[in-house]
């Protein structure tokens, strides 16, 4: 399915609930799995990878596990089903996702016990996992890697013999996220020490944890950028100022291009409002934060700003390789992104003419659905193919796209003849 997205008519005003955190949600259903006597979690995130988590871990005796498109699902069950001791299942997933890099999880794994064979390709999914009891023990692995890897391990260290000694070397990429498994550990009676770059587990059991799931950070951004490029006002009820989720700082990020964050106004809600002084330029370190790249360059780009953006290597690997991905699209309408390297874009302002409203291919990612559509209030009549890969992570973005006043066509229909004004 295709849109057409015309922008809302006068002045953007909505209030809206944001999709649970995906990455909250996928993390409580592996410690809740890992919890004996736990009740099963049902108020998680409604999205591909948390229903691909969820289905996986209330099926107790398939041979094969298909989890899509479902990268952090594929990462963490890798883990979880090794620890399943009498247990033997294949994980497989899309065309994607069996392209997309495991080796270094699945080394770690084996170094601690685990019995991991490639059904297919070295070094990718699909994966042939039959549990045991893991001895554990001391473990090396380069900082540079997705931090899914590491909170895969981290999350099923508990219930390994020796429990987990892992010294990251070099720089830490996505390291909140890392916080962010400790501290949903810690809520569920599971103590860790992390001192410089080594995070120490011991062997102990998970206790059930009532730890409420948060409004997603990460969905925010898409609201952050209406908000950049519209100057209305967008409400959102259910995000936290203290939150434990890394993307916390899209909030800070936002308040050098735009939009400043008023938390808890009078109705309870946290109101995104114009600023209009933002920075010059903008120069960033996404390091920790890659997921809130694609939209702060398209962000950027749409308003003129200048910028050079760092710690963007982990993208390359993602539904897709997300700067190139950008880069690409925003061609379409003659901005000249400059792609320095695997981690770096920058762009100094290079455009060139384009002459017919752009067709934005979405490459089986929701971000890049989500970081486009905002275009169409610059660019009204904008076309964004495969609208339905939203539903991997927020289900609601185009419903409540059109709440705020957004008009969604056929992506195949032409552009509706303007109204005539009437003389007086």
């Amino acid at each position: 399915m295709n849109y057409r997205i015309l922008p809302p008519e006068g002045f953007l005003e909505t209030r809206l609930m944001l999709p649970l955190s995906k990455s909250m949600s996928n993390r409580a259903l592996v410690i809740n799995a890992l919890t004996d006597g736990a009740p099963r979690l049902t108020d998680v995130a409604k999205c591909d990878d948390t229903d691909a988590m969820l289905e996986a871990l209330s099926t107790d005796d398939a041979d094969v596990i298909n989890i899509g498109a479902a990268g952090t699902t594929m990462r963490f069950l890798t883990a979880y089903y090794s620890t399943r001791e009498g247990r033997t299942v294949v994980l497989d997933g899309s065309e994607r996702m069996r392209h997309r890099p495991i080796g270094v999880l699945v080394d770690a794994l084996r170094n601690l016990g685990a019995e991991i064979e490639y059904v297919g390709e070295e070094g990718y999914p699909p994966l042939r996992i039959t549990g045991r009891r893991l001895h554990g023990g001391d473990l090396t692995l380069d900082a540079s890697v997705s931090s899914q890897f590491i909170s895969a391990l981290l999350m099923i260290a508990p219930v390994t013999e020796k429990g987990l000694r892992l010294t990251l070397e070099g720089e830490i990429v996505s390291r909140p996220y890392i916080l962010m498994t400790l501290k949903m550990m810690h809520d569920a009676g599971v103590d860790s020490e992390f001192y410089l770059n080594t995070i120490t587990v011991e062997p102990q059991a998970y206790k059930p944890s009532l730890t409420p799931i948060e409004g997603d950070w990460s969905a925010a951004a898409a609201w952050y950028e209406i908000e950049a490029l519209s100057s209305g006002v967008v409400t959102i009820d259910n995000l936290t100022d203290d939150s434990c989720q890394g993307d916390r700082k899209l909030a800070d990020i936002y308040s050098h291009i735009g939009v400043d964050t008023e938390w808890q106004g009078e109705d309870g809600g946290t109101d995104l409002c114009a600023n209009p002084d933002p920075d010059a330029r903008v120069t960033m370190d996404f390091t920790e934060n890659p997921d809130l790249a694609q939209y702060v360059i398209v962000t950027c780009a749409m308003l003129g700003l200048p910028f050079r953006f760092t710690g963007l290597s982990t993208l390359a690997i993602k539904e897709t390789d997300r700067v190139t991905a950008v880069a690409n699209e925003l061609a379409k309408i003659g901005i000249l992104l400059n792609v320095e390297s695997r981690d770096a874009v920058s762009w100094e302002g290079q455009r060139c003419p384009f002459s017919e409203l752009p067709r934005f291919s979405t490459y089986d990612d929701h971000r890049m659905a989500m970081c486009l559509a905002p275009i169409a209030l610059y660019i009204p009549g904008i076309i964004i193919d495969d609208v339905e890969v939203v539903s991997k992570s927020y289900p609601e973005f185009w419903e409540q796209l059109k709440d705020a006043g957004f008009v969604l066509l056929d992506g195949d229909a032409p552009l509706p003849e303007p109204e005539e004004e009437e003389e007086v």
